[in-house]
């Protein structure tokens, strides 16, 4: 009998963005592959965000914006999981990211981006094959 736990995946929707379809997609995709999922709700701060991810002890935070926010939003849940001293917990994003922001922000913050039209096999299979139980 395998111990291994499924890892645990927030699925957050910060700022004002009201838009979550593709959001629940990607969480009920997740679910049904087998991941644990919580899902925080629309409108929810960075700072909201990051104590779900603590409390619910998730491996991996995977942000939905819309709204063109993305370049504060994920930058921001990056420094307050710093500010908590959490140096593990990779993020991946979702939504209407130019290629020359997408490129900047995984270089400083985001482990992946995906943008509409995105297979949901490739997430899948980017989640099993990138991101690991945190210890």
């Amino acid at each position: 009998m395998s111990t291994t736990r499924p890892l645990r995946i927030l699925v957050g929707k910060p700022g004002l963005d009201g838009h979550d379809r593709g959001a629940k997609v990607v969480a009920r995709a997740l679910r049904d592959a087998g991941f644990e999922v919580i899902y925080t709700g629309l409108h929810q701060s960075p700072e909201s965000i990051v104590r779900t991810a603590l409390d619910e002890d998730v491996d991996c935070i995977c942000l939905s914006v819309l709204s063109g926010a993305h370049n504060y939003l994920f930058r921001k849940v990056s420094e307050l999981l710093k500010k908590q001293g959490v140096k593990d917990m990779p993020l991946v994003g979702g939504g209407i990211v130019p290629d020359e922001d997408k490129t900047k922000l995984k270089k400083e913050c985001m482990l992946e981006i995906f943008t509409p039209g995105t297979n949901l096999e490739t997430i899948i299979k980017f989640f099993r094959e990138k991101v690991k139980p945190r210890k």
